[in-house]
């Protein structure tokens, strides 16, 4: 494989013909676009929650209100920003049998709702019981939005810019955590050290999501969830409203016929739940190339949470206080915001530049390769720093590192499982694979955060960050050899990949590729065959 193939320039330029060629009504849609948008907000909640607890301990209010003595304590604020995935899971695991019953739209308001009905609880929390309780109710509707808001973004995008509209998700979470954080810092500032001080921390995601809730109203519904549920005329009624072209359109009336197909031979039977979920189970956990889909689903969120990204996303505060930052609240929270923008923009670089131009496996190993340096960084400077001074300018350099490996991780283990929880599997099967992942993906989260405390203590706090960066290693091992490339191909041909043997996925989609390629060659060829023998014998060639 050439340089060029390698680093993604090829796949550049055939993405660029491909948008080229697909109608501008497709492209530049405001109906796609504005619903994209509204269920790629369900990343919103999940990051204002995770980045607002990471900070919320330090604000004088909050520390008075709750007798916390400090937020810079890891084991403190254990269950405030370890509770919640509780919830998280309960909601994901939910979505399985809800989102199928009342569609995408309802179920995206319902869990907004549910979410919003959490948070109305931590304001009015008179004690920490109370607040914990709210945690886990929070918690329900944001795991239950996690799953819903990715699933359905996949499923009315066009394939030419699948991946982008999918990242959009990751890019409202890391949107959220800069407004979190800065928030905080705000109220900090501003507010007087009372209750008020972190229940308009609080109020905020509250409006945000009441504005985004009223907006799904003028969205469309998801075309394929209409198609399972026997309404045709309403799916494609849809699908033109998503596409912008006319229900004859070629393209329109190619893609109907596919998810009907796809429907069909899924023979879901919707009138009997238990039947439903009999099938649904059944070739979920029966059927190898869906097995294939679990592995790679669980895995992926596992080896994300074992890159210490989202520990040291959530556990901010205490982690730059054991980094040597000795500076006032303020500028502890100033450098939390920063860290948060750093995020917020490596999310968009991904999103818009890296993911669907050198593809999903080469991000992947650029990402998580810059998280094991930078793990490894850290470890030791925390070793050494622990033993006496060490110059300034490496005290800033592992400090710049901290921000480096969150780039990283925004650029690989950030964004992917996301993309590949929502694309990789057959339209009967994702709201069930999605519930299955983000489940899993929320109780690996609530682990990693309430053992982190104690994982620091025995490891004397370095030894944490080198225990983050062996499973990177172990995270790239696992990308070459087991991860298949799905940029460029529509969901049909993801399902070939995973039906071959597990050891040549990491060459499937080139395969595929070249196989699409291939024929695409020799159909020209004969059509320049016929041509030419039209003019030989003196037809017109129209």
């Amino acid at each position: 494989m050439s340089q060029k193939k390698y680093w993604g320039f090829d796949v550049l330029v055939r993405r660029v013909q491909n948008i080229r060629q697909a109608p501008r009504e497709i492209i530049v849609n405001p109906n796609l676009l504005c619903t994209a948008f509204v269920f790629a907000f369900s990343g919103f909640p999940a990051v204002w929650d995770q980045g607002s607890s990471s900070v919320l301990p330090s604000l004088p209010g909050y520390d008075a209100f709750f007798h916390v003595s400090t937020g810079a304590d890891a084991g403190l604020i254990r269950d405030l920003v370890s509770l919640v995935y509780i919830g998280y899971a309960i909601g994901s695991a939910l979505t399985f049998f809800i989102n199928d019953r009342i569609g995408r739209l309802w179920s995206f308001r319902l869990y907004a709702f549910i979410f919003i009905i959490g948070l109305v609880v931590s304001i009015t929390a008179p004690g920490l019981a109370g607040l914990n309780a709210s945690r886990i109710i929070t918690g329900i509707g944001i795991g239950a939005l996690t799953v819903t808001g990715p699933m359905t973004v996949a499923e009315i995008s066009p394939d030419e810019i699948r991946g982008v509209l999918t990242s959009w998700f990751g890019v409202c979470m890391s949107l959220s955590l800069v407004s979190s954080v800065f928030c905080v810092y705000g109220v900090y500032v501003h507010i007087a050290a009372t209750r008020f001080q972190y229940q308009i921390v609080w109020m905020v995601p509250i409006l945000a999501t009441a504005v985004v809730v009223i907006g799904s109203f003028f969205c469309c519904e998801s075309p394929k969830w209409l198609m399972m549920v026997d309404r045709y005329d309403d799916a494609l009624a849809e699908l033109v409203k998503l596409r912008g072209l006319p229900a004859d359109h070629p393209r329109v009336q190619t893609e109907i016929t596919a998810i009907q197909d796809a429907v069909r031979a899924a023979h879901i039977d919707t009138t009997s739940e238990w039947r439903r979920i009999k099938k649904i189970l059944k070739d979920t956990f029966t059927v190898s190339s869906n097995l294939r889909r679990v592995q790679q689903s669980l895995v992926s969120y596992l080896l994300a949470q074992l890159s210490g990204a989202s520990q040291i996303t959530s556990y901010l505060v205490p982690i730059m206080t054991l980094m040597g930052v000795t500076s006032n609240t303020e500028e502890k929270l100033f450098l939390s915001g920063l860290y948060g923008v750093a995020k917020l923009t490596s999310v968009l670089l991904a999103s818009f530049c890296i993911i669907d131009t050198l593809g999903r496996r080469n991000s992947l190993f650029i990402g998580i390769s810059l998280q094991v340096i930078s793990d490894i960084f850290i470890g030791v400077y925390v070793k050494y720093s622990q033993q006496g001074a060490v110059p300034h300018a490496v005290s800033q350099a592992a400090l710049g590192f901290l921000y480096i490996h969150g780039f990283g991780y925004c650029i690989g283990l950030f964004l992917l499982p996301y993309v590949f929880g929502a694309e990789l599997w057959p339209d009967h099967l994702r709201t069930f694979g999605g519930a299955l992942g983000q489940t899993f993906h929320w109780l690996f989260i609530y682990a990693m955060n309430y053992g982190l405390p104690s994982l620091l203590t025995k490891t004397n706090n370095w030894g944490a960050f080198l225990f983050f960066a062996a499973f990177g290693v172990v995270a790239l091992f696992y990308v070459f050899f087991m991860v298949p490339e799905t940029s460029e191909l529509s969901t049909e041909e993801i399902d070939t990949i995973f039906r071959g043997p597990w050891f040549n996925a990491y060459k499937t989609n080139c395969m595929i590729l070249e196989s699409v390629e291939g024929k695409e060659a020799l159909a020209s060829k004969r059509g320049s065959i016929v041509v030419e023998s039209k003019l030989e014998t003196g037809e017109t060639a129209l």
